[in-house]
């Protein structure tokens, strides 16, 4: 009987079919891999902005420097920036900063009031809004992306932002950079004037009270015209060294249409309460006035009307009758007189 013979497969054979699939397997995902990272960076080189900001890119490639390659104007369709490259967004319309004592209105977190001192030493509280654009010009924006936007700036929470990151960190580029510049501009002009010559009721409590004008009590220097007059010169000043200040203190014309509104010029708590303490008195004064006027009249009237009566004796009888209270039918006048009124 003859037995089966069986040819044996080479060693190897079993493993290299195995090996083939998984080596085109692996550079399948490689490829695939690639081609997601290339079409990745591919998609992500292109970019636009939104009607309200203007775009600075920078450089970012792997093997590329980190310099502005180009500035995107406002509301722009998409644009090729380059690959891996970055966009500093910064606002392209008319912005403004608030200082004042309404926590819900100013840009920083709670009360917020400049706070300085007039010629004579009171501490005034001033508050306004100062309206500006960001200069829109190229150049312009690649020196300001160079000094501003490659640092950041610690807001008032104490989050360190970059210029760019959005309205907390555009606000947080003005805290520290614009806000003393305004702070600085105010305090000059502020200590030009006397308290009295910006608010009229602090010469309630300065030194006396000095009527140099017409006012009545609660305005004791008449000067409330006046005092508008300088709060619109302390306003035209502000606007006219302000633009000069920040030019010269950012290194370069940043900001362009700068208008300060100064809203109004408070007292510090003290002193508002003596104010209010001295118009309180003169208003009690007043009325004293008033009452003494009015007797100093009646007395006068009564010595009038009894010189008549001195001239006249009937026509003191006849008011006496007239002033009787209704539902009196006699009037006796004494001595055994009696008058029927009906």
């Amino acid at each position: 009987m003859n037995t089966p013979q069986y040819q044996r497969r080479p060693a190897g054979g079993r493993s290299q079919f195995p090996s083939r699939v998984l080596a085109i397997i692996g550079s399948a995902v490689v490829g695939l891999v690639v081609l997601v990272v290339a079409a990745t960076a591919l998609l992500g080189g292109f970019n636009k902005t939104a009607g309200g900001e203007v775009g600075v890119v920078r450089n970012g490639g792997w093997l590329d420097d980190n310099r502005v390659r180009q500035v995107v104007p406002a509301g722009s369709a998409r644009t090729w920036t380059g690959l891996y490259s970055t966009m500093h967004r910064y606002p392209a319309q008319q912005r403004f900063y608030t200082i004042t004592s309404d926590s819900a209105q100013g840009d920083r977190t709670g009360v917020d009031v400049v706070r300085t001192p007039s010629a004579d030493g009171v501490e005034m509280g001033i508050e306004g809004t100062i309206y500006f654009t960001l200069n829109l010009d190229p150049e312009a924006l690649k020196q300001f992306d160079t000094k501003f936007g490659t640092r950041q700036f610690r807001g008032v929470d104490g989050t360190l932002r970059y210029a760019y990151d959005g309205d907390e960190g555009w606000s947080s580029f003005l805290d520290a950079i614009v806000r003393p510049v305004i702070d600085n501009d105010l305090r000059i002009q502020i200590s030009k004037f006397r308290c009295a010559e910006l608010v009229s009721s602090c010469a309630l409590v300065q030194n006396g009270v000095q009527r140099t004008g017409t006012g009545a009590p609660g305005d004791p220097a008449g000067g409330g015209q006046a005092n508008n007059t300088n709060i619109a010169k302390v306003q035209e000043a502000v606007n006219e060294s302000l633009p000069r200040d920040l030019a010269e203190m950012l290194g370069g014309e940043f900001f362009e249409g700068i208008k300060f509104n100064l809203a109004r010029v408070t007292l510090p708590q003290a002193v508002q309460e003596a104010v209010n303490k001295a118009q309180a008195a003169y208003a009690a004064v007043s009325e004293a006035q008033a009452k003494v006027a009015q007797a100093k009249a009646e007395a006068d009237a009564n010595k009038t009307r009894q010189q008549g009566y001195d001239a006249c004796s009937a026509c003191a009888q006849i008011d006496i009758i007239k002033a009787l209270p209704p539902g009196v039918t006699t009037y006796a006048p004494g001595a055994g007189t009696a008058v029927p009124l009906k």
